[in-house]
């Protein structure tokens, strides 16, 4: 049996539900900028060697959560699993980032493209179920999955990449491909999703963490089309319970208002936005999420709070109707010192709180 929940806020903010506070959670919560996850991924060998173990990924799924009143916990995972459950053969090299064995340029790649056998990911899924009951009801868990469009960028490119030539050059010179590409991606990440909501995550993020980097008119056909697909196969709702859905789009602030139209109950901004705007442009119909700039965590604790204040005060005081839950523009960096989040997860609590109670 899973212990009942004992801090919701997270999960009422997404529903636009009434909150004590601001909830507050950050993107790469659980990772290399925490001396105890470096002590892990040292015992665990290799990223993927971490990744892929239920008890080393439960581990440091907990770890930010032990230091800090955060509202709720991420699944620690990579959002190349997907790709890599396809046989494109996923490494990471140490300084380097992600890398791919095979990559799918040409028409013969893209034939060779299926929805993965879910049991390829069962690692994912059991590492859900134990971090739920690790995590006694104390915060809400949150799944997710790159989006489609943005696995594409990495299967296409074989890793990172500062230009997106390969990518771009396939989708617009053969747009045909591309889009049978992402059809199988978004099947594939709706599959994933659903499989993590069955092993208990409370809600799931999709992060089209590369959609700001097309044009308009290529967003709208090659990223957003993809994500509305996924969110359209997402359960909003397992064992009675509501499952709320979030979508980022780093860069995405430009097409706010069809993002928002997309499905998702939350919308994630980054830094280029301003939230109070933001607000109200969706009005009722999303939650909001962001949007402190992550190198603003590089400042004295001092700094952090006055900028911490400035997006609650940016958002302003919730109304039936509204939800906000606080997060950073983008990843937190992993030079970040981790005082830096104590900083900011204490002013959001106790700012967030004061908000709500001036007339």
């Amino acid at each position: 049996m899973l212990a009942p929940l004992q801090n919701d806020n997270f999960l009422r903010a997404c529903l636009r539900q009434p909150t004590d506070h601001t909830p507050i959670w950050l993107m790469r919560q659980a990772g290399r900028y925490l001396p105890e996850y470096r002590a892990t991924r040292e015992k665990a060998g290799s990223f993927m060697g971490l990744a892929t173990n239920r008890d080393y990924a439960t581990e440091v799924t907990l770890q930010p959560l032990e230091r800090y009143p955060l509202d709720a916990a991420i699944l620690f995972s990579d959002i190349l699993t997907v790709p890599d459950a396809m046989g494109l053969g996923l490494t990471f090299q140490q300084g380097e980032g992600p890398k791919f064995a095979k990559v799918v340029r040409d028409e013969a790649a893209v034939a060779a493209l299926e929805v993965p056998d879910m049991d390829k990911l069962r690692y994912v899924f059991d590492a859900v179920t134990s971090i739920r009951h690790a995590l006694k009801g104390r915060v809400p868990l949150i799944g997710f999955s790159g989006s489609p469009w943005t696995l594409a960028c990495y299967m296409v490119e074989g890793g990172g990449s500062d230009d997106y030539r390969q990518v771009k050059s396939l989708m617009y010179a053969r747009p045909d491909l591309m889009h049978r590409m992402l059809d199988i991606n978004a099947r594939s990440v709706a599959a994933y999703l659903n499989a993590q909501i069955e092993a208990g995550a409370q809600a799931v993020m999709l992060f089209d963490s590369w959609g700001g980097v097309l044009a308009d008119g290529a967003f709208q056909a090659f990223s957003l089309a993809y994500s509305r697909q996924v969110l359209s196969q997402v359960k909003t709702e397992h064992d009675g319970v509501r499952i709320p859905r979030i979508l980022f789009t780093k860069g995405g602030g430009l097409w706010l208002d069809e993002i928002a139209d997309a499905g998702a109950d939350v919308v994630g901004l980054d830094w280029t936005m301003n939230l109070g705007k933001a607000r109200e442009r969706v009005g009722h119909r999303v939650a909001l999420q962001g949007n402190l700039d992550p190198n603003v965590l590089f400042a004295p604790p001092e700094n952090v709070r006055a900028e911490a204040r400035k997006v609650l005060d940016s958002f302003g005081k919730p109304t039936p109707g509204s939800g906000h839950i606080f997060n950073l523009g983008h990843g937190i960096s992993q030079f970040t010192p981790p005082e830096s989040v104590t900083a900011l997860v204490d002013e959001v609590h106790s700012h967030s709180r004061r908000l709500r109670a001036m007339l």
